[in-house]
Parts: C-alpha cells; sequence; structure tokens
C-alpha cells in the first residue's frame, strides 16, 4: 500500500513540474484601447461653412494615449471633410495599444444644403419606401438619411435611386445601393423633370434601372420618386422623401 501511495505522489509532482514548464511565461495582460466619442452624432454642417472635429479621447488602462482620425465620403468619394461639397462623411477614430491591438469608434458628419423646393431640390431627406405597392414595414420607415445635391452641370444627383430599400431596409450596406440617380429639373414648380442619368444599376445585384418620375411638394416639403428596375423581376420602388429642414 505505501508503494502504492508513494507512486502517486511521484506521479502528481511530475505532472505539476511538467505543466509549470509548458505555461511559464506565456500568460500576459494587455488593455485593450477604449474610446470616447465627444460631441454630436450626427453632426449637421451647411455647406460652406467650417468644421471643427469634436474629436475623441482614447485610452489604454485609465491612462489617454493618441489616436489617428481619418474621414471619407460616402457617396461622393471625399478623402477628407470638405465643406464645399454635401456628402454624408464617415470620421474614424482609431488607437492602438502597447501590444499593438487597434480599437476604433466613429461617427457621422453630414455637410448640407437645404433647397426651398421651388429653386432647388437639394437636401437631407428622410425616406419612406415601398416595393410594388406593397406597404412597408417598419425598417422602410423614416429611413435616415438620404441625400440630394447639385451637380456642377446644374442637374440634381440622389444618393440611391431605390431610397434605401437593400442598403438601409435590408441592412444590406452601402454595396447594395443604386447609384447615378441625375435629375434635371427642367422647371421645378410644374414638376417637369428629365432624367439624364438612366439607365442605373444596383451595385450588389446588377440589373437594370430607371427614374421613371418625380413630384415635389414644397408645402409639405415632400419628393415622391419612382424608379423601375429588371434584375430579372420586374419592381417598380417609390420613394417618398421629406426634407429635414435644418
Amino acid at each position: 500500500m505505501k508503494k502504492i501511495i508513494l507512486s502517486v505522489i511521484l506521479a502528481s509532482s511530475l505532472f505539476v513540474s511538467c505543466e509549470e514548464d509548458t505555461t511559464g511565461g506565456v500568460s500576459k495582460i494587455t488593455n485593450y484601447p477604449l474610446i470616447e466619442v465627444l460631441g454630436d452624432d450626427p453632426v449637421f454642417v451647411a455647406q460652406g461653412s467650417t468644421y471643427t472635429d469634436p474629436g475623441a479621447i482614447a485610452t489604454e488602462g485609465g491612462v489617454e494615449i493618441p489616436y489617428v482620425a481619418t474621414a471619407t465620403g460616402v457617396f461622393r468619394g471625399e478623402s477628407s471633410i470638405n465643406t464645399a461639397i454635401t456628402d454624408e462623411y464617415q470620421v474614424t477614430y482609431t488607437a492602438t495599444n502597447v501590444d499593438g491591438f487597434n480599437a476604433s469608434a466613429s461617427r457621422k458628419v453630414i455637410v448640407y444644403k437645404t433647397g426651398n423646393l421651388v429653386d432647388s431640390i437639394e437636401g437631407v431627406y428622410t425616406c419612406t419606401i415601398s416595393r410594388n405597392g406593397v406597404t412597408p414595414s417598419a425598417a422602410y420607415r423614416d429611413i435616415r438619411y438620404l441625400y440630394i445635391w447639385k451637380n456642377g452641370d446644374g442637374t440634381y444627383e440622389i444618393s440611391d435611386a431605390f431610397g434605401g430599400w437593400y442598403q438601409y431596409g435590408r441592412a444590406l450596406g452601402l454595396g447594395y445601393i443604386t447609384p447615378g440617380g441625375t435629375i434635371n429639373a427642367v422647371d421645378i414648380p410644374s414638376n417637369n423633370f428629365t432624367f439624364p442619368g438612366n439607365p442605373l444599376t444596383n451595385s450588389g445585384f446588377g440589373g437594370t434601372a430607371n427614374i421613371i418620375g418625380l413630384t415635389v411638394d414644397p408645402v409639405l416639403k415632400k419628393l415622391v420618386l419612382t424608379c423601375t428596375w429588371t434584375a430579372p423581376t420586374a419592381y417598380t420602388f417609390v420613394a417618398t422623401l421629406t426634407q429635414v429642414q435644418l
């Protein structure tokens, strides 16, 4: 019996020693960066005005550390915030801890110009979008935001001719918009528009799309945009856009 007990003790001692050799010096604690975005999100900036970023605070283990801020124009491709260009900009704050681990946080900065819907249809819009006449569920109502800006040649352009159906309603993101929706305002008060950007295509699904109608109500601050799509099923999107009064 004594021999058996001794054998068990020896085996246990060998196991503990082996375990200590295997794990020695491997464990290490790292404090991941934490980033607090300061100020509003989103921030609205009138086109042509000056923008000063509110910044962020990055910490590691309670100690403040540096961060890097970058900005991109979501729909119009600017590589920094350009207050001369109406767009939604994403500002990203990134910090790196001593062990090389990154963390990031972001905010929207929206550069806008609000038209009076008599001389200009520019603006930031919320959107309720229907497809083939079906009353939309909550995900397709009050989408925030769509944008209409004025091009250098006097035409207008909408950020997504499908009214955010796939980007926001289906939550598929920026890769599923229908860009290039160009609108020529022949006479806004009489709802006389042409659509030189046709045909369009969806960035993610392809197919052929055409804007076929736009009506403007300056009193209610609403636009109704109609766009058809074949991909290969035929769909008609009707976007009711409500101008945000900024």
